[in-house]
């Protein structure tokens, strides 16, 4: 980071990790040795390898949970890590949000303290201490520091982003989340946790691509340094600028994504491939020099080049690694050209729908991404595709001659208690014990790992193995669920590769981007209860998403807009109503008022008529004062008609104020 102005300076970041010289060893087995890497603040790392590697054992050096044979550890005082490992446990907590917010379980503690100390105060009004008052306001300052007033807002965002309904999460029993819900509540905890440093391992299983789109540009936004292994190179190049690739026991750091790792990994090898070439022919060289001259008269060069060969530091070939898993996918028979077909379907499961009215041919040669968020009902549709389950309406067949192969995202075609070897025995019994382990050793299990039981494999072993099977099935349609889950980049390559020179159907769920973009010819895309029948590639659908995702935004926007508009519009009218009504009733006010003033003026008249012609002296004087009183007498009985019009007048305008 430089400063700006005249005096801007360099300003090294900070760091906040550092490894060094790092060894783990296991008895007489050493899996990992002479790592060294420095993580400073801000940083997103991305950690790959094979499985078994060390990834996940370099996690748990990093958090302290296990110690280094050798070398050092160091990080910055203070630092808080988060780790995600692949064992959710959530403890105590009894609701989805509590889940989600264990990283805050000391937060919550001290905010319930504090609800009982202000009902305390409360209750001792003028009783107070000074002692409470500076505990109270102490603890106050303790919840700020440690994010209390923030921490519910960024739960809630987590949880939304992860596809939970924050407020339902209140209430929702843990107990009930099914293990995909499980792995995105514990990245959930990871994300929303107080910490300095998220380490995240395959974070982006179990997710949709549209949560994984969500997490791309939270991670984006996140102010904490993070560390993720994954096997997802999509994800991996949007979100990280450093890698760390652990090989043959021993790790190489990287600046970059994942693509300009895989360029640099490769400028690496080659260049010191030149190196070790270039040293062998000096010494070879030198070595031929030697021989010549040892017993001559150039004696005395040849022992000195001899002394300073031997001080010369020989430079080691690139390390090798084992080879990835060995997969080759063919089908028995052509089949028909009509591979799937279906006609007005409808899959519902109970009373919710899942699709509504899909008509599609898959044909032959077809690979034809599946994709849609979790619980739109992907897996349900292809056990109905497969005749698994009965459609709700309309019909689902598979063409003439086809035999389909699933690969199950559980991998429960994996027969549970029974040995590799026998796994493969029972589906081919005609084999010797020779091709046997042969086939095994395709998909990286040799010697007596070919005996081990189904009960105690990783999931990348079983994912490999469920494979070793599914080769074996010949079969012209493949739908693959999920099927880079649990498997590192190398075997994902050899899947592609292999997908890639298969003549038959595939039909392909997976939320990995960049092995979709590799492979899919079509996409079946779920849009709501409708399944979108795309006939691009995925990277062509991809933009067709954006376009449409963006074209119902923008008509979002125009709604929202005209509905502002006519809110605005109601408004201004009621607003304009409300003023007439005012008027209205002001003016009604105005002429009650006056309708008052003329009854009043009306009594007045009248009373000052009747005083008039009660005074004695109108009835004494003669002709003149007969003809005043007649004239009096005739006023007031005008006057009372006038009052009683007046009175009229008034009651309706009372009436008229008050309606």
């Amino acid at each position: 980071m430089i400063l700006a102005g005249p005096r801007a300076r360099h300003i090294s970041p900070v760091t906040i990790l550092s490894l060094s010289d790092i060894a783990v060893e296991f008895g007489a087995t050493t899996l990992l040795r002479n790592v060294t890497m420095t993580v400073s603040a801000g940083e997103r790392w991305g950690i790959v390898g094979r499985n078994g590697a060390g990834k996940t054992t370099l996690f748990e050096l990093i958090a302290g949970t296990l110690e280094p044979s050798a070398g050092v550890v160091a990080r910055q005082p203070g630092l808080r890590v988060a780790m995600l490992d692949q064992y959710r446990d959530f403890g105590d907590a009894r609701t989805v949000w509590d889940a989600a917010a264990l990283g805050y379980r000391e937060v919550m503690a001290l905010e319930a303290d504090l609800a009982r100390q202000g009902d305390r105060l409360a209750e001792l009004g003028e009783m107070v201490t000074p002692e409470d008052l500076e505990r109270y306001g102490h603890d106050q300052e303790r919840f700020a520091h440690a994010g209390g007033y923030d921490f519910h807002a960024r739960v809630d965002k987590v949880l939304q982003g992860l596809g939970f309904d924050a407020e339902e999460s209140k209430v929702r029993d843990v107990a009930g989340l099914s293990g995909g819900e499980r792995g995105r509540i514990g990245l959930a905890a990871q994300l929303a946790a107080p910490a300095d440093l998220v380490l995240l391992d395959e974070p982006t299983n179990h997710l949709d691509l549209e949560t994984i789109g969500w997490l791309k540009d939270y991670l984006g936004e996140f102010g904490e340094t993070v560390l993720v292994i994954s096997h997802d190179r999509a994800f991996l190049d949007d979100t990280v600028d450093h890698v760390l690739h652990i090989s043959a026991g021993t790790a190489a750091a990287y600046r970059g994504g994942y693509s300009a790792f895989v360029t640099q990994r490769e400028e690496r090898r080659l260049a010191l491939e030149r190196q070790v070439a270039q040293q062998r022919k000096q010494i070879a060289k030198e070595e031929d020099y030697i021989r010549r001259n040892i017993a001559g008269r150039m004696s005395a060069q040849a022992k000195g080049r001899r002394a300073k060969l031997a001080r010369l530091p020989r430079l080691s070939p690139p390390p090798g690694e084992s080879e990835a898993m060995t997969l080759r996918l063919e089908a028995s028979e052509r089949g028909g050209d009509q591979v799937l077909v279906t006609e007005h379907l409808d899959v519902a499961i109970g009373t919710r729908p899942l699709i509504r009215d899909f008509t599609a041919v898959a044909r032959r040669g077809d690979v034809i991404a599946l994709v849609g968020p979790n619980g739109a009902g992907k897996t349900t549709l292809i056990s109905t595709l497969l005749g698994a389950r009965l459609p709700t309406r309309g019909a689902a067949r598979l063409g003439s001659a086809i035999t389909a192969e699933w690969f199950r995202q559980d991998l429960a075609q994996v027969p549970p208690d029974r040995s590799l070897y026998d796994c493969i025995a029972d589906l081919r019994p005609t084999w010797a014990r020779g091709p046997i382990q042969n086939h095994l050793g395709c998909f990286g299990f040799s010697g007596d790992d070919v005996l081990r039981s189904t009960s105690v494999l990783s999931g990348g072993e079983r994912a490999r193995l469920a494979l070793a099977m599914m080769m074996l099935g010949h079969a012209n349609l493949l739908v693959l669920d999920e099927p880079t889950n649990h498997l590192d980049v190398e075997s994902i390559e050899a899947l592609e590769d292999a997908i890639d020179d298969y003549d038959g159907t595939v039909l392909l769920v997976s939320h990995d981007r960049a092995f979709l973009r590799e492979l899919a010819t079509r996409v079946w895309a779920f849009d709501g209860t409708r399944l979108e029948d795309y006939g691009g590639t995925f990277i062509e659908w991809e933009v067709h998403a954006r376009d449409r995702a963006r074209s119902r935004a923008a008509e979002l926007g125009r709604q929202n807009a005209a509905s502002r508009v006519a809110a605005r519009t109601s408004e201004q009218r009621a607003g304009e109503q409300r003023r007439l009504d005012e008027e209205g009733r002001r003016a009604a006010k105005r002429e009650a008022s006056a309708r008052e003033r003329e009854v009043h003026e009306a009594e007045r008249s009248i009373a000052e008529l009747e005083a008039a012609l009660a005074d004695p002296a109108l009835h004494v004087g003669g002709a003149d004062a007969a003809k005043r009183a007649g004239r009096l007498d005739s006023e007031l009985k005008a006057a009372r008609r006038a009052l009683d019009a007046a009175m009229t007048r008034w009651n309706e305008a009372v009436e008229a104020l008050a309606n």
